[in-house]
């Protein structure tokens, strides 16, 4: 039944007071939890009537599966049109989509959040078809996001033993858990600080093998140095002393 709830909200009409309905219900939820949102506060933030509400939907669940279509839509739409995704480096474009989750840091902390990592902290145990709507959303967006991964692993290290499908959830994690250090902290400033940290992580990640292969050189000439002091009696720990 709940799917079919999911399926039927996706087909209504956007109107003007369905789009603010479900705006109004992202920031309510995003700031105080999807069980303190009443429909009367959702109604009064989005200045509709609760004959409009049930008009366009069934009940809250039904409302917040359409928010779920709704982020998906935004997040999906906002993704395509940024213009990291003109790089012809993978490592760039993944850099670039971490410069947009910073740059969308402005404006009120719980706008800045993420709707869908709000509702299955509080959801995925009592609500399960908003689980499973918000676990497809989160798949998709990761999906995107595992592409340029795979890429970048083809160009930089083909030999790695990691997945590019753990890489992207590595990426997305930390973003989540930085959310929520965020709203603990008050301040999105945890966020900046994160996705700095995980350009770094990418960096070194996509350079190891390059960076490997002077290593793997300087140990060839050691070898051959070792072999070398058999000769003129030269201690081999004096090869490894800068």
């Amino acid at each position: 039944m709940a799917q079919k709830r999911l399926k039927s909200t996706t087909k209504n009409p956007a109107t003007p007071s369905r789009t603010r309905l479900i705006e109004a219900a992202q920031h309510l939820i995003r700031a105080q939890g999807y069980s303190a949102t009443s429909v009367e506060q959702i109604c009064l933030r989005a200045g509709v009537t609760k004959g409009s509400f049930f008009h366009h939907f069934q009940n809250k669940d039904d409302l917040a599966l359409a928010a779920v279509v709704y982020w998906q839509q935004t997040t999906t739409a906002l993704t395509a049109a940024a213009r990291y995704h003109e790089a012809a480096d993978p490592l760039d474009r993944l850099l670039g989509y971490l410069d947009l989750r910073a740059a969308a840091l402005t404006g009120d902390l719980a706008d800045t959040t993420c709707l869908l990592g709000a509702l299955v902290q509080e959801c995925y145990a009592t609500h399960p078809a908003i689980r499973v709507a918000c676990e497809r959303a989160l798949s998709a967006q990761g999906a995107a996001l595992e592409r340029d991964v795979a890429a970048a692993k083809r160009l930089y290290a083909p030999r790695a033993r990691w997945s590019a499908e753990s890489v992207s959830r590595f990426i997305e994690a930390a973003l989540q858990g930085s959310f929520i250090l965020a709203k603990a902290k008050q301040s999105p400033e945890v966020v900046r600080e994160s996705i700095q940290h995980l350009r770094l992580t990418l960096r070194q990640l996509f350079q190891q093998e390059k960076a490997s292969e002077p290593v793997a050189a300087r140990g060839r000439d050691l070898l051959a140095s070792a072999v070398d002091s058999e000769v003129d009696n030269t201690p081999l720990q004096s090869h490894f002393v800068d």
